[in-house]
């Protein structure tokens, strides 16, 4: 009778366990990146041939994928696959978490809603190319935005990011004086200045189909012109030079000398998008550049009058035109884009942050910052955070889209080694063995959370199931006392 008792005193003990675990299951199935609590029982030592209760054998998480759910905001992000957000409080310590539904602090970093920071990679390396070599942040004087692109080779993200000062109204026309010199008027300027963003941009994507292209330079087409043989005979106003380059036909009457009618055909090249030409009045010899990197362009035609044989007039390439391939195929296209935008008197600014972000990365981790003037990039201007579904965390302002870190993901060996801190929190133990990398082996999806993996049929069931049994246990209780009481009696 009395080891009836103790047998239903650890039943109502382990069943009233039970009950709590489903509840607290029950009560989280609303709680973001929740893993559901299991309980096992086990009996305790058989004497005499009979048991003598039961006790609790663990009471454990179960790591099993919850479903993932559309929210819409761009800040929260869910993990899809094994592993965990890495994230530290105050004092450096590291804890581990599946709730994505991150914030961004008033300090600028991307936290968790206990005010953790999140951790990942940042930009290990900032390159700035300037008109200004003191100037390395974008501030309201470059208010033309030409590119945001971001391009992944080779396990490095290159976030490209380009700004410049108003070059449409900067632009002037060049002294006369240097007419037949590769003389532009503002328009031209701005003309060039428009064919070479296109050019850039066009790079950028080409760059960003195939990213893992070997680098290698762009070179741009120059070609000379020689009318030495035949430039005497322009002596008057019924004499003409000519030349077609592509689709287009460039004539100029004769003027005052050849001199001058040399120069106003060199300054009519110049004015085509995207050319320049140079001419030695001496000698008649013009020598035509394409400021496009990698395109070519036909000369033909080139002649002094109808009646003038164009076999005198000697057209050869200085150099030939190179496409070239990945990032320095960019850097090419860019550099010429810079170069024209400087000769219509405005200023580029370009900042490329460079991420590395190899399997093995992540364990340096560090707070990520969104805040733009901390991070030298845009003066007194704060973006809204966007997270990509690679991890990728971006700062979105006026059509540019910096990249400020990567989102990092642990696993372990033993997930049930964890240790539960409550708030969605896990720390790692000896039982778990150290944090490893996860960054391979999940994928983040952005503008989702993840939801409890609580199943609520399964939990009613077992609260129903753990109700009885703590009720029989109790009726055990009280059977076993009313026997020892009939006992004593017996005895009196």
């Amino acid at each position: 009778m009395i080891g009836a008792l103790w047998n239903g005193m650890s039943g109502i003990i382990a069943y009233d366990k039970g009950i709590s675990v489903e509840s607290n299951n029950a009560a989280n199935i609303s709680t973001v990146g929740h893993k559901r609590d299991s309980i096992t029982f086990e009996d305790i030592l058989y004497s005499y041939d009979y048991g003598k209760g039961v006790n609790t054998q663990s009471i454990s998480k179960d790591f099993e994928q919850g479903n993932i759910r559309p929210t819409n905001s761009n800040i929260d992000v869910a993990i899809d696959g094994k592993g965990f957000f890495i994230v530290q409080d105050k004092s450096g310590q590291n804890f581990y978490t599946r709730a994505g539904n991150f914030i961004q602090a008033e300090d600028g970093f991307l936290k968790t809603q206990d005010n953790l920071n999140v951790m990942g990679l940042i930009p290990q390396q900032k390159r700035v190319i300037s008109s200004n070599p003191i100037e390395n942040i974008f501030t309201d004087e470059y208010s033309k935005n030409l590119t945001s692109i971001t391009v992944s080779s080779n396990n490095v993200a290159y976030n490209i990011n380009s700004r410049a000062t108003n070059y449409a109204s900067s632009a002037k026309n060049d002294d006369i004086v240097n007419s037949g010199n590769n003389y532009k008027t503002s328009g031209t300027k701005i003309s060039d200045v428009e064919g070479l963003l296109y050019d850039y941009n066009e790079k950028l994507k080409l760059f960003q189909t195939n990213p893992n292209a070997p680098s290698s330079s762009s070179t741009n087409q120059i070609s000379k012109v020689d009318y030495s043989k035949v430039i005497n005979n322009l002596q008057n106003e019924n004499d003409f030079i000519s030349i077609s380059i592509d689709n287009s036909v460039i004539r100029q009457n004769f003027d005052t000398n050849i001199e001058t009618t040399l120069k106003k055909l060199s300054d009519k090249i110049s004015s085509l998008q995207g050319f320049s030409s140079k001419v030695d009045p001496s000698t008649g010899i013009f020598i035509i550049e394409n400021l496009t990197m990698g395109e070519e362009f036909k000369v033909y035609n080139a002649k002094i009058n109808d009646n003038i044989s164009q076999s005198e007039v000697n057209t050869t390439k200085v150099q030939e035109a190179k496409q070239g391939s990945g990032l320095a195929m960019v850097e090419s296209s860019r550099d010429a884009l810079k170069k024209a935008l400087e000769r219509a008197d405005a200023k580029f600014l370009e900042i490329t942050n460079v991420l590395s972000y190899s399997s093995n990365a992540g364990f340096t981790a560090s707070g990520i910052n969104a805040r733009l003037d901390a991070l030298t990039l845009v003066k007194d201007a704060k973006g809204d955070i966007n997270i990509s579904d690679d991890g990728f965390v971006f700062v979105d302002i006026e059509g540019n889209s910096f990249l400020v870190g990567r989102i990092g993901t642990a696993n372990f060996k033993n997930e049930d080694g964890l240790k539960s801190e409550g708030n969605n929190l896990y720390s790692a133990t000896k039982e778990s063995g150290p944090a490893t990398n996860a960054d391979n082996t999940n994928k983040l999806v952005s503008k989702y959370l993840e939801n409890a993996n609580v199943n609520m049929g399964d939990t009613l069931s077992m609260l129903m199931i753990y109700q009885k049994a703590f009720e029989a246990n109790s009726k055990s209780i009280t059977t076993s006392d009313e026997f020892l009481q009939t006992a004593m009696n017996m005895i009196k």
